[in-house]
């Protein structure tokens, strides 16, 4: 079965269409627990989110911040595997018919073995993987793998990549470019920044591919503030935040809800 790398694009296009960024939305796989997961990604895309990505969680997350680095170790204390997180992509796909993608580190895909990583994530009806530190000149068994399987590969740039850099990265990518708006982890911050707004510049310049950013949006108006210059609109620390501090099950996902629709309102205000 091929993935969904061709929905993700049709979806990302028709946000475009729409004169407006898309909205991707992220939670680690098994948090609170792999059923609760399932709910609460659905929850997201019911809210308003065009797109969700799926946390392989990891015990050394160098790129997440301690509110995701929390999901995390709860998700792995109740011990979550890798066919728990490619389940939570099949049924949350399944479900919404929405596209959805895998966020890993390199090591547990490495170590599951890349072929039967991709073929098992396209199985699952899966869009693709985003892989931080996987650094794009080791990166060609998985590309391969990856796009028999017809998953989109997305890699990271940051305010750090020079010019030539972000054409390597970028040429070597599918599906979207994940922009990180800052350097540091991943959490919620009062201002997104002008860097974000430099780094989409630069980016597309080089590439055709849409630029998502993500690192640090956490309410309506950052998301409208980024929706003005990026093509969508990644938000991850938020929801799980809203989970964490809720005081049971149900209320979490009123609250993930909630805070989808809300983003979905701001990331249509781009003037």
């Amino acid at each position: 079965m091929a993935g969904n790398i061709a929905l993700l694009s049709s979806v990302l296009a028709a946000a475009k269409a729409e004169n407006r960024a898309a909205l991707v939305g992220y939670l680690p796989a098994g948090f609170p627990t792999v059923d609760d997961g399932v709910r609460a990604v659905t929850a997201m895309l019911d809210g308003g989110c065009d797109v969700v990505e799926i946390g392989l969680p990891h015990s050394d997350p160098v790129l997440d911040g301690p509110v995701i680095q929390t999901a995390d170790d709860i998700a792995l204390r109740g011990g979550i595997k890798i066919v728990d997180v490619i389940r939570t992509v099949k049924e949350a796909h399944e479900i919404t018919g929405a596209p959805v993608l895998c966020m890993t580190y390199w090591n547990p895909v490495d170590a599951y073995g890349p072929e039967r990583f991709a073929a098992d994530l396209a199985a699952a009806g899966g869009a693709g993987c985003i892989l931080p530190d996987l650094p794009v000149e080791e990166s060609e068994a998985w590309r391969k793998a990856a796009e028999q399987h017809g998953l989109a590969t997305v890699f990271v740039v940051a305010p750090s990549s020079r010019d030539e850099r972000l054409a390597k990265i970028t040429a070597a990518g599918s599906g979207f470019v994940y922009a990180a708006s800052l350097m540091g982890v991943t959490g919620t911050r009062e201002s997104v920044g002008n860097e974000a707004q430099d780094l989409v510049r630069r980016t597309r310049a080089v590439t055709d591919l849409p630029v998502c950013v993500g690192l640090g949006v956490s309410n309506a108006a950052q998301a409208a503030e980024v929706a003005a210059f990026a093509d969508g609109v990644i938000v991850g620390s938020a929801f799980v935040k809203r989970l964490l501090d809720a005081p049971d099950t149900e209320a979490g996902l009123a609250a993930v809800r909630a805070l989808a629709g809300e983003l979905a309102e701001g990331v249509r205000k781009r003037p």
